[in-house]
């Protein structure tokens, strides 16, 4: 699923219908290193940009291959005990929210940042940072694992 989402605050979130997310996952590691505040709920992904930003969602039966043109890899779990997921902004209205369902249980999450260009749809361009497209992958795990970066992105990434 193809998305643009919001990133307010230079994040957007992918989470569990019945969980909220609290901020709890922007460690020193996660804001130095992941790029990505895991919760018990759901994931905060860190943007280059606070301003919309294109995304994709896909379902994947096993571990896809790394992407080729993704400056930062990153995976962590992702737990959907509802069996559908919500993608939103931090201050999205309901109404924005996009959703997305998978059999409930336990995901793991690569997260790929991809250089790209400007999205079609434009909210804050004169907002400084990169474009990237934030492509989310999901497979299904049957045990947990940390967070781990499996390409890490350059230190000054962000504009």
């Amino acid at each position: 699923m193809h998305l643009v989402v919001h990133a307010d605050q230079r994040q957007f979130t992918i989470r569990d219908s019945g969980s909220r997310l609290t901020g709890s996952g922007w460690t020193s590691a996660a804001v130095e290193s992941h790029r990505i505040g895991a919760e018990p709920g759901g994931l905060a992904i860190a943007t280059a940009r606070s301003d919309v930003v294109e995304s994709s969602v896909t379902l994947l039966p096993s571990p896809p291959a790394l992407a080729p043109d993704a400056e930062h890899v990153v995976e962590a779990d992702l737990p959907v005990p509802t069996g559908r997921l919500v993608i939103s902004g931090p201050s999205d209205y309901p109404s924005q929210e996009k959703f997305f369902s998978v059999l409930p249980g336990l995901y793991r999450a690569r997260v790929s940042y991809v250089p790209a260009g400007p999205p079609a749809v434009t909210w804050n361009e004169h907002e400084f940072g990169e474009h990237y497209r934030y492509v989310v992958e999901l497979w299904p795990v049957t045990s947990e694992s940390d967070v781990e970066v499996l390409r890490q992105g350059a230190a000054v990434w962000d504009g």
